[in-house]
Protein backbone atom coordinates (compact mmCIF):
# COMPACT_ATOMS: atom_id res chain seq x y z
CA UNK A 1 0.00 0.00 0.00
CA UNK A 2 3.18 2.26 -0.23
CA UNK A 3 2.30 2.74 -3.57
CA UNK A 4 -1.39 3.72 -3.43
CA UNK A 5 -0.33 5.97 -0.47
CA UNK A 6 2.41 7.95 -2.55
CA UNK A 7 0.07 8.40 -5.78
CA UNK A 8 -3.09 9.30 -3.45
CA UNK A 9 -0.45 11.60 -1.52
CA UNK A 10 0.45 13.09 -4.96
CA UNK A 11 -3.48 13.68 -6.14
CA UNK A 12 -4.58 15.37 -2.70
CA UNK A 13 -1.68 17.56 -3.09
CA UNK A 14 -2.10 18.41 -6.75
CA UNK A 15 -5.99 18.53 -6.27
CA UNK A 16 -5.80 21.41 -3.62
CA UNK A 17 -2.94 23.26 -4.98
CA UNK A 18 -5.01 23.39 -7.98
CA UNK A 19 -8.32 25.24 -5.93
CA UNK A 20 -5.25 27.96 -4.35
CA UNK A 21 -4.41 28.43 -8.17
CA UNK A 22 -7.63 28.93 -8.95
CA UNK A 23 -8.11 31.46 -6.21
CA UNK A 24 -5.37 33.14 -6.81
CA UNK A 25 -6.74 33.79 -11.14
CA UNK A 26 -9.74 33.95 -9.90
CA UNK A 27 -9.81 36.95 -12.03
CA UNK A 28 -9.46 36.11 -14.71
CA UNK A 29 -12.01 35.12 -16.60
CA UNK A 30 -10.74 32.88 -19.58
CA UNK A 31 -8.84 31.26 -16.82
CA UNK A 32 -10.83 30.49 -14.35
CA UNK A 33 -14.53 29.56 -15.06
CA UNK A 34 -17.57 28.17 -13.47
CA UNK A 35 -16.78 25.36 -14.47
CA UNK A 36 -13.18 25.34 -13.57
CA UNK A 37 -14.45 26.08 -9.94
CA UNK A 38 -16.99 23.11 -9.97
CA UNK A 39 -14.96 21.03 -11.19
CA UNK A 40 -11.91 21.80 -9.06
CA UNK A 41 -14.04 21.77 -5.85
CA UNK A 42 -15.02 17.99 -6.50
CA UNK A 43 -11.63 16.81 -7.43
CA UNK A 44 -10.50 17.98 -4.18
CA UNK A 45 -13.45 16.82 -1.93
CA UNK A 46 -12.73 13.50 -3.81
CA UNK A 47 -8.99 13.41 -3.56
CA UNK A 48 -9.76 13.90 0.50
CA UNK A 49 -12.28 11.10 0.19
CA UNK A 50 -9.80 9.10 -1.42
CA UNK A 51 -7.30 9.34 1.24
CA UNK A 52 -9.56 8.69 3.99
CA UNK A 53 -10.48 4.86 1.94
CA UNK A 54 -6.73 4.67 1.49
CA UNK A 55 -5.71 5.67 5.28
CA UNK A 56 -8.66 2.95 6.86
CA UNK A 57 -7.59 -0.18 3.91
CA UNK A 58 -4.02 0.41 4.68
CA UNK A 59 -5.10 -0.35 8.06
CA UNK A 60 -6.63 -3.30 6.81
CA UNK A 61 -10.04 -1.91 6.61
CA UNK A 62 -11.97 -4.30 3.77
CA UNK A 63 -14.87 -1.81 3.25
CA UNK A 64 -12.19 1.27 2.80
CA UNK A 65 -10.79 -1.04 0.55
CA UNK A 66 -13.53 -1.64 -1.84
CA UNK A 67 -14.59 1.92 -1.45
CA UNK A 68 -11.29 2.77 -2.70
CA UNK A 69 -11.75 0.96 -5.56
CA UNK A 70 -14.86 2.19 -6.83
CA UNK A 71 -14.16 5.91 -6.35
CA UNK A 72 -10.82 5.97 -8.06
CA UNK A 73 -12.46 3.80 -10.70
CA UNK A 74 -14.70 6.55 -11.05
CA UNK A 75 -12.86 9.75 -10.77
CA UNK A 76 -10.48 7.99 -13.53
CA UNK A 77 -13.75 7.81 -15.96
CA UNK A 78 -14.71 10.92 -14.93
CA UNK A 79 -10.98 12.39 -15.73
CA UNK A 80 -10.61 10.82 -18.64
CA UNK A 81 -13.90 12.70 -19.84
CA UNK A 82 -12.60 15.60 -18.88
CA UNK A 83 -9.28 15.64 -20.93
CA UNK A 84 -11.00 14.14 -24.26
CA UNK A 85 -13.97 17.00 -24.23
CA UNK A 86 -12.27 19.74 -26.63
CA UNK A 87 -13.24 23.24 -24.81
CA UNK A 88 -14.91 22.03 -22.25
CA UNK A 89 -12.48 23.20 -19.81
CA UNK A 90 -9.07 25.59 -20.01
CA UNK A 91 -6.21 23.64 -21.09
CA UNK A 92 -4.47 24.16 -18.01
CA UNK A 93 -7.08 22.47 -16.32
CA UNK A 94 -7.35 19.55 -18.97
CA UNK A 95 -3.22 19.70 -18.63
CA UNK A 96 -3.41 19.19 -14.44
CA UNK A 97 -6.68 16.64 -14.65
CA UNK A 98 -4.55 14.51 -17.10
CA UNK A 99 -1.99 14.30 -14.03
CA UNK A 100 -4.70 13.36 -11.88
CA UNK A 101 -5.81 10.90 -14.23
CA UNK A 102 -2.23 9.13 -14.39
CA UNK A 103 -1.92 9.45 -10.47
CA UNK A 104 -5.39 7.56 -10.17
CA UNK A 105 -4.36 4.89 -13.21
CA UNK A 106 -1.36 4.40 -10.96
CA UNK A 107 -3.65 4.00 -8.06
CA UNK A 108 -6.37 1.72 -9.88
CA UNK A 109 -4.05 -0.76 -11.46
CA UNK A 110 -2.20 -1.46 -7.81
CA UNK A 111 -5.63 -1.56 -5.98
CA UNK A 112 -6.77 -4.48 -8.53
CA UNK A 113 -3.81 -6.23 -9.04
CA UNK A 114 -4.28 -9.94 -7.80
CA UNK A 115 -1.88 -9.16 -5.03
CA UNK A 116 -3.57 -6.40 -2.96
CA UNK A 117 -6.86 -7.81 -3.77
CA UNK A 118 -5.91 -11.08 -1.97
CA UNK A 119 -4.02 -9.43 0.88
CA UNK A 120 -7.64 -7.52 1.71
CA UNK A 121 -9.54 -10.64 1.18
CA UNK A 122 -7.50 -12.39 3.37
CA UNK A 123 -8.07 -9.70 6.08
CA UNK A 124 -12.10 -9.84 5.56
CA UNK A 125 -11.99 -13.84 5.71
Amino acid sequence: MHKVKALVGGYVGLSLLTVIAIVLMRNHPKLVTDAVWTRAVIVAASSLLTLRFTVGASRGSSRHFLRLRIVTAVMLVAVVVIVALPGAFPVWLRAEQAVCGVLLLGVVALVNSPALRSVHSRASA
